[in-house]
């Protein structure tokens, strides 16, 4: 497809990463020459610098002929306003990202009908949902969410005194009496999607598929199940902040925020007045004590800068807060973040990355089941994705174990009627179905392209 890219900072270098990687012809547009050339030499695409709202601009980029024109540009209003005129020069689909907490949802909504959008995105509110849904289950590392919450699929590291080490997934399942599929491990470097005789090690990193109710039953029999925070400590007034505190505020939890910004400190305050929020550099490990990090039952790192937040969270972690989440955008530092011990790293950038993918892919589909939802997973190296089952999918009405799937592929778990299935060798795909693929190494954009 024809793709065209507004505003090449990290999430546009990203997404232009993500989509020359899978085959797309990719347009960028920045206003600074720098930065447009850095993506034109790094990744082979075309490239034009100027005003992504300039008529000009838009029709030297061809968008008339553009299958998705996406504008990430550092402006809400300018990204408005290119969609607006992309749609009306001829662009088939149009994304904005509109970051500001002056557009709620209700704004939000009136934009999107009104300059007749395909997608809006909020970085900053997404991450804050999954730090949310992180501080309501500690004990998982990562929570993704299928079907409406029907189904989940958790992370978890597996510690030298896990009762799951040395035993084969078959014999997991059989002595835990709780309907659930590990998906993926990650060890090391690789990722393995694995069967039944496959042996669990210490600090392997264990993706595991069930419903919201059984996963708390299956922590609590794994003996991983924390109680949920109910003290929380943020470091940064971020937009991705004042989401997560009024997240956490409205359902009692007690949240202190500390910025060394005054005016911000008082923006969130008077938005906020049910919080604590604190004046105050945090990176002087005074001040945290002062204010009771040691107490905390948790630590949320979510100032403006990876490396800053990375140090914080290994600060909180060393003395024994007991969950620590840290906002790091760069993939590279991600990485480090992880070898460092810090297992909860939220990335807007990723989070965004996926829901765009997954919504390019489904412009793709010629054909075949719908993708609801896609995550990249396990390090970014399997894929997690949703389908809705249609009539005309070839591995419909037969049983699981005789489907001949393509290799690193798994049939994780399956949705009928708001149950949750979750499948055995017996089990059939129904039209109507929302099934749930992981997949190692493939970039699947219909159900049928599972099977061999």
């Amino acid at each position: 497809m024809n793709i065209i890219i507004a505003g090449c900072g990290k999430m546009g270098t990203a997404l232009t990463r993500i989509l020359v990687k899978e085959g797309h012809d990719i347009t960028v547009i920045d206003s600074i020459p720098r930065k447009a050339n850095d993506l034109i030499n790094n990744f082979d695409v075309q490239g034009i610098c100027g005003n992504a709202a300039d008529s000009d601009v838009l029709e030297e980029a061809n968008v008339g002929k553009a299958d998705l024109f996406i504008a990430f540009t550092a402006s809400d209003e300018l990204n408005m306003l290119a969609c607006f005129f992309a749609r009306h020069l001829g662009a088939k689909h149009t994304i904005a990202r509109i970051r500001n907490t002056d557009y709620n949802d209700q704004s939000n909504t009136f934009i999107k009908q009104t300059l007749n959008l395909s997608m809006t995105l909020n970085p900053d509110q997404m991450a804050a949902q999954q730090m949310f849904n992180i501080l309501k289950l500690p004990s998982a590392m990562q929570i993704e969410t299928f079907s409406n919450r029907n189904i989940e699929m958790i992370q978890i590291k597996l510690k030298p005194n896990s009762p799951l080490l040395e035993m084969s997934l078959s014999e997991i399942r059989k002595r835990y009496k709780v309907p659930f599929l590990v998906c993926t491990v990650e060890r090391g470097d690789e990722v393995y999607i694995p069967d039944g005789s496959f042996v669990l090690r210490a600090g392997d990193t264990v993706g595991i598929v069930s419903s919201p109710a059984d996963i708390q039953k299956l922590l609590k029999k794994f003996d991983l199940l924390q109680k949920q925070a109910r003290s929380i400590m943020i470091m940064g007034g971020s937009r991705a902040a004042y989401y997560l505190a009024k997240k956490l505020s409205f359902i009692g939890n007690s949240v202190k925020i500390i910025d060394k910004d005054a005016a911000r400190c008082r923006d969130i305050a008077a938005l906020l007045p049910s919080i604590s929020v604190v004046h105050g550099d945090g990176t002087h490990q005074e001040l945290l004590y002062e204010e009771g990090i040691r107490s905390m039952d948790a630590f949320i790192a979510l100032t403006g800068t990876d490396e800053e937040n990375i140090l914080l969270s290994v600060f909180a972690s060393s003395i024994g807060v007991p969950t620590v989440i840290s906002k790091v955008n760069s993939e590279e530092l991600s990485r480090i973040a992880a070898r460092l011990g810090l297992d909860c790293v939220i990335s807007p950038t990723k989070a965004v990355t996926d829901l765009v993918t997954r919504y390019v892919r489904a412009m793709d589909t010629t054909a075949g089941s719908k993708i609801e939802t896609l995550y990249r997973v396990a390090g970014d190296k399997a894929e997690a994705l949703e389908f809705m089952v249609s009539a005309d999918f070839r591995g419909k009405e037969i049983p699981l174990k005789d489907l001949q799937l393509k290799k690193n592929t798994l049939i994780a778990g399956i949705v009928r009627d708001r149950k949750t299935i979750i499948p055995a060798g017996s089990d059939c795909i129904l039209p109507g179905d929302s099934v749930i693929v992981i997949s190692a190494g493939h970039h699947y954009r219909t159900l049928s392209d599972i099977i061999k």
